[in-house]
């Protein structure tokens, strides 16, 4: 690699990393990346997960694993590999919905009807702790895992209360895409750190062609404006939910963050459309040509870099890790993992097939023949797969630095506040420090 740990040359010219989609499409992106359920969070659950049921971690035989379609066919590899091996333990895949929301239905009713249909979960990262806390899934053994390998925010994704409930299998983190041309015509050499940089940059570049929008990212009205939300509210030394769980919306970081945002909309830095933006709207208008920053998820790469007249900005762009407002900047985290549900029987043999799935050989292959991150550590520095990716330091150091989205067992419910608090502060339809405050009282609401 020749870039530096913030920025990537658009010189470097691989193009086999479509990361987050590729094979997956752009299709299951709110999946794989920063998706959720749009539905309510369920039955409360209680608070403490920690006298859910408990499994025999010893009891071997046939079990089967419950996840979304397999359109990579690299799944099906997997299970001939390990049944190959396994000849009494199987696994069955069972192909659920493509839809997010669906496979989250279709699980949350297996566990109501405390079903052992489902032996392993493939849960979004937001599910954990709904999950855990209704006691649908089991806590899991940790010494049975290689937990040290996982990239720490990957694996934060998978507790709840501190206890771990699902493995990591893949990952995902945005990053920061921009024109590196016209940065160096408007005498920038590096890309910006800060929201204020950027602001300045945008300035510049617009002197010089007013035709150009500034900054893009997913500030419509759905999932990915809270991973938006955030993320900012981080780079700014702050969160929604504290440690304990108790919110903490309107706090000073949390406010001046979304200011920030909504200081960009005002003066102009920050389209209006960009209201209405989600992760393929957001590509489209960089990739067009009419943006001159954009976050956004690392499927984006490969389509912005296309030869065949699809793209106006191939070879012209960089990649770099996504702003901040005072300190780093930091992106919200998606991804899948694996839990066991507390119905299953066979146990023993899930612990050992979720720690298969999470060895090097396993995530490497993944990686390299899906173009999807994977959880562990070691992966990135594997030189297959440094040759393979491109910006592979600043995706690694993005997951690193990730943000996991409120650990809340209303998920449905909490992020849909977020959204409505959020859109109305940057939008204007509502003065920021109102917004957060009411956010702050609805929250509080919901209890977490």
């Amino acid at each position: 690699m020749t870039s530096s740990p913030r920025t990537h040359d658009a010189s470097l010219t691989s193009r086999r990393a479509v990361l987050g989609a590729g094979a997956l499409g752009t299709s299951a992106l709110a999946l794989a990346a920063c998706g959720g359920s749009d539905g309510g969070g369920g039955s409360d659950g209680g608070g403490d997960a920690a006298a859910g049921p408990t499994l025999d971690f010893e009891e071997r035989g046939p079990i089967s694993l419950a996840r979304g379609k397999d359109t990579t066919g690299q799944l099906a590899e997997f299970l001939d590999r390990w049944n190959s091996d396994h000849p009494d333990e199987t696994v069955t895949l069972i192909e659920l919905p493509e839809s997010a929301d669906e496979q989250r239905a279709q699980m949350i009713n297996n566990a109501q009807a405390q079903s052992d249909a489902y032996t392993i979960v493939s849960l979004d990262v937001v599910w954990t702790a709904e999950f855990a806390a209704n006691q649908w899934v089991v806590e899991l053994p940790e010494d049975r895992f290689d937990l040290e390998g996982i990239l720490p925010g990957a694996l934060e994704t998978g507790k709840y209360f501190d206890r771990l409930y699902a493995v990591p299998f893949t990952t995902n983190a945005q990053l920061l895409f921009y024109r590196q041309d016209l940065l160096e015509e408007a005498g920038h050499t590096e890309p910006p750190a800060t929201f204020e940089e950027m602001w300045q940059i945008v300035q510049d570049v617009q002197a010089q062609d007013s035709s150009i929008l500034g900054y893009g990212a997913q500030f419509s009205k759905y999932e990915g404006l809270t991973c938006q939300a955030s993320a900012v509210i981080r780079s700014n030394g702050g969160d929604i939910f504290d440690a304990e769980g108790a919110p903490q919306a309107d706090s000073a970081e949390a406010v001046e963050a979304i200011q920030t945002i909504r200081d960009g909309f005002d003066q102009g830095f920050i389209p209006e459309e960009a209201l209405t933006y989600k992760e393929e709207e957001t590509r489209q208008a960089f990739q067009d040509g009419r943006l001159l920053f954009e976050t956004n998820w690392p499927y984006v790469w490969e389509l912005a870099q296309a030869e065949d007249g699809s793209s106006k900005v191939n070879g012209k762009i960089g990649v770099s890790l996504v702003p901040g407002v005072k300190e780093a900047g930091a992106s919200t985290l998606g991804g899948a993992n694996y839990a066991i549900s507390a119905f299953a029987k066979n146990a023993g043999t899930a612990v050992d097939f979720i720690a298969f799935m999470s060895e090097f050989e396993q995530q490497k292959d993944w990686m390299l023949n899906t173009t999807t991150p994977t959880a562990m550590a070691a992966v990135y520095e594997d030189p297959d797969i440094v040759a393979a990716f491109d910006f592979i330091e600043e995706l690694k150091a993005s997951i690193e630095g990730g943000v996991v989205r409120p650990k809340v067992v209303k998920y449905g419910d909490v992020t849909q506040a977020i959204q409505d608090a959020v859109y109305g502060a940057i939008s204007g339809e509502s003065e920021v420090q109102g917004a957060m405050e009411g956010l702050q009282e609805r929250l509080t609401e919901l209890g977490g």
